[in-house]
């Protein structure tokens, strides 16, 4: 089955861990919310082993954190299936857990607690291609990556910038305001959000977490 199908009109989220009674409460609250919940439960396995496994076809794909191999996984997730989305649930969500996970290309972090409430809401926001990351750890992940990126990214794009859209761009990826692009800039706060509209759709994005994303990720290829 293709991203984007879905299965009796619902769609398909793929569950992945070794613990059985995770996987079992966490697809009854999916199937409650009107998603086709698959479970596949893992086994011990080392990395050249999964892009073997036979993992089913899916929307989103949520990770079971606890797992030791659980970054390696998403990894290999994000590879293999391109257009779907992957959330972790871990016992604890830290910086030192989550950078690396938003670094691979996870778009949802969840401890078990919050799962429990706000799995299926999750699943629907980064269906929508939105993020479900508590947003004091989003914005601190954005300040760790900012420095680096706004040097490479602005350099060599093969996007075709403008001046005034370069500047924005830098302005966006320390995470600026629109207000404080244009007291920066010395423009009017519509003419920022003109540009910062322009900037979102040559970089076919449509959140600024997105194209700050887009950026770290680009710096890497």
């Amino acid at each position: 089955m293709e991203r984007g199908t879905h299965s009796d009109n619902h769609p398909v989220v793929c569950l992945l861990s070794t613990h059985p009674l995770l996987l079992e409460e966490f697809t009854r609250k999916l199937s409650r919310a009107h998603f086709t919940a698959r479970p596949f439960r893992l086994r011990q396995v080392f990395f050249e082993d999964i892009n073997r496994l036979a993992i089913p076809s899916a929307n989103v794909y949520v990770v079971d954190g606890h797992d030791p191999f659980a970054a390696t996984l998403v990894g290999a997730l994000v590879n293999r299936f391109p257009n779907s989305q992957v959330i972790v649930l871990s016992e604890k969500i830290t910086d030192s857990i989550a950078f690396p996970l938003l670094e691979l290309g996870a778009k949802g972090l969840l401890d078990y607690s919050e799962a429990s409430h706000h799995l299926p809401e999750a699943v629907k926001t980064v269906m929508e291609g939105g993020y479900w990351v508590e947003r004091r750890l989003l914005s601190r992940f954005m300040d760790s990556i900012v420095h680096s990126a706004r040097r490479r990214v602005v350099k060599g794009r093969p996007h075709r910038l403008s001046p005034r859209e370069r500047q924005v761009l830098e302005c966006l990826l320390e995470n600026l305001s629109n207000k404080e692009i244009a007291k920066r800039l010395n423009i009017s706060e519509r003419t920022a959000k003109f540009h910062v509209s322009n900037l979102l759709a040559k970089f076919d994005v449509r959140r600024r977490v997105d194209l700050v994303m887009l950026q770290l990720h680009g710096q890497k290829s």
